[in-house]
């Protein structure tokens, strides 16, 4: 049968035989159980901790997910050796270890959680700002928005995701909106009488800025309020400017008009000066005529409120001299202000001197008209003495009268120049060049207006 020391063992039951095989007192348990090392908002808890379990507490993880081997193929997933790998769900990340280890001393080898991600904090944009659906954390939903006057650059809407990052790049609030400025209404104005030009003033627009308000200066392009306005239509702009260089602009026309009769001509062999601009509404037109000729009609016109000239169409007729007279004043009177005279006398028509003289006359003819020059010829000694003025004829004794008056040798070649106002200017014995004789009458006080109004009207000679 056996050993009789031996029957008290095999009686034993097989729990209790178990224990004393493997050598472990009952009462400690299997080494390596314990509490666990999770907090309570950590870890949960399968089931009651004692004192003496023999195996690690059972582990649960918030917000993540547990995946545990026992060591040598155990049925038991918290016993000594036992490895758990931790896994974080979406949206959270694992703070510890990511993989704990039931220790000898019935404690795991880490404290482990799930925390929710955070991106980082969002920065306010400049004018503008943003709300979130919870803060910064995963899957929280930002929705930017701007100050009045600006505009949102960028996406509107960004999202915390699982990377840890905002699904877009933060957006700016800028100012794309232009300035604000108003410009007075069209200006029309009429000039007033004998005037070109009509002063027009207006108040200074003001621009407004959307978004801050500061604004440059005001630019003006055009002629500035209170200037005088010619004819015509004048275009005024002003800009201004927003510290984002946003342009605002207005602009608004100055209409200027002046009232007109219509352009007049001066008379053929005539002169016309006007005032102002020569046919606006009271400007005033004065003509005369060129030497020789005389003004027939108004010497004066006027452009009058109805648009219309005042007084005739003036003339000028060719000079009817009258050799009928009875003295040499008389005659003379008759070129008052309207020719100069060279009087050329011989006692002879034989005479050389005056015939050579009277050539070169003739030739220069054009120089002498332009000059209002009317020569005179006295030819011969009286009772036979001619006088002849162009194809006029005068009676011998008012040759000798003029001869006298003008205290003209009688038997001798000799010449006189009379000027406008009948004054005696020069006096000649021999035979003068034609551009001698032009350049001294070029310098009477007369002339020199003449030749301002003869260069208005193109009248010149070309030799």
């Amino acid at each position: 049968m056996g050993s009789p020391a031996l029957r008290p063992a095999l009686l034993l039951p097989p729990v209790l035989l178990l224990l004393l095989l493997l050598r472990v007192p009952p009462s400690r348990g299997f080494p390596g159980s314990g509490d666990s090392p999770l907090e309570d908002d950590e870890v949960w808890y399968s089931h009651p901790r004692y004192k003496d379990t023999p195996w690690c507490s059972p582990i649960k993880v918030k917000y993540g997910d547990v995946y545990c081997r026992a060591p040598q193929g155990g049925y038991y997933k918290t016993a000594l050796g036992t490895r758990c790998d931790i896994r974080c769900r979406k949206g959270y990340e694992l703070h510890g270890s990511s993989q704990l280890i039931c220790q000898s001393n019935k404690r795991w080898s880490d404290k482990v959680i799930c925390k929710q991600k955070r991106c980082p904090t969002l920065s306010m944009p400049a004018n503008g700002g943003f709300k979130c659906v919870d803060g910064a954390y995963f899957n929280s939903r930002c929705e930017y928005y701007c100050s009045p006057g600006y505009t949102l650059k960028g996406e509107r809407t960004v999202t915390c995701m699982d990377n840890k990052a905002w699904s877009g790049r933060p957006a700016s609030c800028v100012d794309m909106e232009p300035p604000r400025i108003k410009c007075p209404s069209v200006k029309e104005r009429i000039a007033e009488p004998n005037k070109l030009t009509v002063r027009v003033s207006w108040e200074t627009p003001e621009g407004r800025d959307t978004a801050d308000g500061i604004l440059t200066d005001v630019i003006l392009k055009g002629l500035p309020p209170g200037s005088n306005f010619p004819e015509g239509d004048h275009k005024i702009q002003y800009t201004v400017y927003d510290r984002a260089e946003n342009k605002g602009t207005c602009k608004f026309r100055v209409k200027v008009r002046v009232r007109r009769c219509g352009k007049l001509n001066a008379p053929e062999n005539g002169y016309m000066k006007c005032s102002s601009d020569g046919d606006n509404y009271g400007a005033t037109c004065e003509f005369s005529c060129i030497g020789g000729y005389e003004l027939q009609g108004s010497p004066a016109r006027v452009c009058q409120s109805n648009l219309a000239w005042s007084g005739t169409e003036p003339t000028c007729a060719a000079m009817n001299v009258n050799v009928g007279v009875r003295t040499a004043a008389a005659l003379l009177d008759q070129f008052y202000e309207k020719r100069r005279l060279l009087i050329v006398s011989t006692p002879t028509a034989r005479n050389l001197l005056y015939r050579l003289q009277l050539g070169m006359l003739q030739q220069a003819q054009c120089g002498l008209d332009l000059r209002h020059i009317t020569v005179v010829e006295l030819v011969g000694v009286f009772p036979t003495l001619i006088g002849r003025i162009g194809t006029k004829i005068m009676p011998p004794a008012l040759a000798l009268q003029l001869r006298l008056l003008l205290r003209i040798p009688l038997y001798s070649f000799s010449m006189v120049l009379v000027d406008k106002h009948g004054m005696d200017k020069e006096r000649y014995v021999s035979l003068v060049m034609p551009v001698a004789l032009f350049n001294l009458v070029d310098t009477f006080p007369l002339r020199k207006e003449e030749m301002v109004l003869q260069a208005e009207m193109g009248q010149t000679c070309n030799t």
